[in-house]
């Protein structure tokens, strides 16, 4: 059981929260977006940097995990710390937090009639929501959705292309071009589920071709595009 709704504690964010009723033979496959989450686990609380390409976590019944997830270039602002720091993984938040905090607020969502409200007010109190999306990385997601190029990025913004990089890696986790090739395939995914073929999501989401789409989806999702599908439970090929 899956569900999710916007924040209304921290902008741009995402509430979810996962189930598992039973054992599942096959991980769960959650893939690259750009956004960096806080989780609460039942047993604690840990950040899931972002993701460069696909990651699978296991699961059994009765797991349960309540999470926040973060607008693409805020995470950091709200935890501290540069998300080149945790891309690709997934670190205790007493590692980057006081641990006596940490452990009382676990304590806290744990108690807690509504978890998820909880968990936004540990992100509130003891992190630094922004009120408002930082300029630069704002500027960045809009160039990359327009499908400006990095130098045109740059230019805007009056930076050097090294200078863009650097800002990417602390508020994404990665470069601009990585930052590119994953929101695409996010763009991909959304025309493909709807039953869009092949060739035409390519054109849509901008690949230069479809050969192009399936190369990317198997290299950032680990799987070709239908069969991605298929194990969401969506459209097949």
């Amino acid at each position: 059981m899956y569900s999710e709704r916007r924040s209304e504690a921290v902008p741009g964010a995402v509430v979810w929260s996962k189930r598992l009723e039973h054992d599942t033979a096959a991980p769960a496959r959650i893939l690259p977006d750009g956004c960096m989450d806080l989780i609460w686990t039942g047993g604690g609380l840990l950040v899931a940097g972002p993701d460069s390409a696909a990651h699978l976590v296991p699961g059994r019944a009765g797991d349960g995990y309540v999470g926040l997830r973060f607008a693409p270039g805020t995470g950091p602002l709200v935890l501290g710390v540069p998300a080149s720091e945790l891309t690709d993984q997934r670190v205790p938040l007493d590692q980057l937090w006081p641990q006596r905090q940490v452990r009382e607020s676990a304590e806290r969502i744990w108690d807690a009639a509504d978890r998820a409200a909880a968990l936004q007010a540990v992100a509130v109190t003891l992190g630094r929501a922004p009120a408002r999306p930082a300029r630069v990385p704002e500027a960045v997601l809009r160039g990359v959705r327009q499908r400006l190029t990095v130098t045109e990025i740059a230019r805007g913004l009056a930076l050097s292309e090294r200078q863009l990089r650097r800002l990417c890696l602390d508020a994404f986790g990665y470069g601009p071009k990585t930052l590119e090739r994953v929101l695409r395939l996010g763009r991909a995914l959304d025309q493909a589920r709807t039953g869009l073929p092949f060739a035409q999501v390519a054109a849509v989401a901008g690949y230069a071709d479809q050969a192009h789409l399936t190369r990317e989806v198997r290299a950032l999702a680990g799987l070709p595009l239908g069969r991605l599908l298929a194990e969401e439970g969506g459209l097949q090929e």
